[in-house]
């Protein structure tokens, strides 16, 4: 099931889930600070890095094996397709900030870990410690409970069972991809992904997250990753991700979605069809996408999840409004 609008009136903010305050300043910095996209998407996402939204953006989340949590983010320009990111960022509580020192301070796309982390302190951000005593009963009542769920397999001792540490076991041949990962939904692991569009047709993207709780340490999803939690073009539009970002990786489902819409299909038609794409692969996968196009056209597509819902504000709205997506 999907849900659309055209013939919306630019600027435009949109983003993923009810995150409203984020929407409303992002529509803020557009439609009254005189900011331009990248600000818009920068601030916007901002907002619920503070605020930890769910507790799945932020710092203060979704703790690794050993109880620390690290960020990822994305910002993509869509005039110049430039993307600056950050992946595992430790210590720093401004992702999607620094993401955005690396499109303009770097020629690279991507900083990793630690050396993201000296990157951020290089441009004057501030290293402080991302565990709350939320994260931190988190992680408690994880190890109390033989550290279930996990995202361990073919090891030993069984990691149904067992904290591990593990080591290689069996690997059995032509394993199915499909399995389900029940440990995944919208308070295990979430993003913020939104999209801005300017009163010119200027667009830009961005995503923040705190990844997947209780991942292996290194773990980086698809929010940092340009075409698959995130994706503009200056002259189709933009889509972006959420949920099971482990899967969403491997088949790019923000530039499908964008891709479809240059081939003539609506946004909602577009973010169908890329879930589609994902789903005959993983059919128990849960997200959901979020596509739009220059125009402020706009439509979303979810799978696996009880319900799901995105945020948008633009010149006809009158204020933030959320729009509700059944999901298959």
């Amino acid at each position: 099931m999907m849900t659309s609008s055209t013939g919306a009136n630019l600027p435009f903010v949109i983003n993923t889930w009810p995150f409203t305050n984020a929407t409303e300043k992002a529509w803020a910095v557009l439609s009254v600070e005189g900011g331009g996209v990248l600000d818009a998407v920068e601030q916007g996402c901002t907002v619920c890095e503070r605020e930890q939204c769910d507790g799945t953006v932020g710092y203060g989340g979704s703790p690794d094996e050993h109880g620390e949590t690290t960020l990822d983010a994305l910002i993509m320009d869509g005039a110049t397709h430039d993307v600056g990111a950050v992946a595992a960022l430790r210590q720093v509580k401004d992702a999607i900030s620094v993401a955005r020192h690396v499109l303009h301070y770097t020629d690279h796309t991507l900083l990793v870990g630690s050396q993201a982390t000296e990157f951020a302190l290089s441009m004057g951000f501030k290293q402080e410690n991302l565990t709350t005593p939320t994260s931190a009963g988190m992680h408690e009542s994880w190890k109390e409970a033989n550290c279930q769920p996990n995202f361990w397999k073919n090891v030993v001792p069984d990691p149904t069972t067992s904290c591990g540490p593990y080591s290689p076991g069996t690997v059995a041949g032509n394993e199915a991809s499909g399995g389900p990962r029940t440990f995944f939904g919208r308070f295990n692991h979430d993003t913020i992904g939104m999209i801005a569009i300017d009163g010119n047709g200027n667009i830009a993207g961005g995503t923040s997250t705190n990844g997947a709780r209780n991942k292996i340490p290194g773990r980086v999803g698809d929010s940092p990753i340009p075409g698959s939690g995130c994706y503009v073009d200056r002259k189709i539009g933009g889509a972006v991700a959420t949920g099971d970002g482990d899967v969403m990786m491997r088949l790019l489902p923000a530039l499908v979605a964008v891709e479809k819409m240059r081939d003539g299909f609506s946004p909602e038609e577009a973010s169908r069809l890329s879930l589609d794409r994902v789903v005959e692969y993983y059919p128990n996968f849960e997200g959901a996408i979020v596509s739009a196009g220059l125009d402020g056209s706009h439509g979303a597509a979810c799978h696996g999840f009880s319900w799901f819902k995105y945020s948008l504000a633009d010149a006809s709205t009158l204020g933030v409004i959320t729009v509700d997506v059944p999901c298959t």
